[in-house]
């Protein structure tokens, strides 16, 4: 069976390669296999590949990746088709959800987040505060999420973990810490975000 650690994913031209916040949302993926087995799950912001490939060994049933770099996507499909073949896996040139029209069970998205002047690189730069795509994000999400679905975001501490919060509370949903790693001058987050069931 293949082993993630085994998968020599490729920086996409323009893109991003596997860091420290890949291998934390990949952390969750894992803890919640049994959340995302059989399940039809949209990795935003697909990059190398990294978290389609998590979800499909954990038996996603259904992946569709999407990214705004149109090289991230032909580097995710020839990964799938070389260690994840015969898998229902299909691939959106999209800005978040402007191309999206379907519901998902589970959304992984580790957003560019670093705080910058200016959006020069938009594989990393998140604006003053880092937070312009995951505002962004936030606010178009909740009709493709299934209401029995789950989220996972990740972010960094710079960005304010409570605004987060307080924002996914004030849709009537609710986020929990699920990871953690302490960097030099900062600490990755990731959070599982779901509505609030009756």
């Amino acid at each position: 069976m293949t082993k993630l650690e085994d998968i020599p994913f490729q920086k996409p031209k323009n893109g991003y390669a596997p860091a420290e916040d890949s291998w934390l949302l990949v952390q969750t993926v894992q803890d919640y296999a049994q959340n995302i087995r059989g399940k039809k799950c949209l990795d935003m912001g697909c990059g190398s590949g990294i978290q389609t490939a998590a979800m499909l060994l954990h038996q996603a049933k259904e992946v569709v990746c999407a990214d705004i770099n149109p090289h991230a996507l032909p580097a995710t499909q020839k990964m799938v088709e070389k260690y994840f073949p015969n898998t229902d896996v299909k691939y959106v040139e999209s800005d978040l959800f402007a191309r999206i029209n379907e519901q998902f069970d589970i959304f992984v998205f580790n957003p560019p987040y670093v705080p910058s002047d200016e959006i020069k690189w938009v594989e990393t730069d998140g604006g003053e505060s880092g937070r312009a795509v995951i505002d962004r994000f936030l606010d178009q999400f909740p009709p493709y999420l299934k209401k029995n679905g789950e989220c996972y975001l990740l972010q960094s501490s710079l960005n304010g973990v409570q605004t987060t919060t307080r924002k996914i509370e004030k849709m009537g949903m609710k986020a929990k810490i699920t990871a953690k790693q302490k960097l030099a001058f900062e600490e990755l987050i990731v959070l599982k975000i779901q509505f609030i069931q009756p």
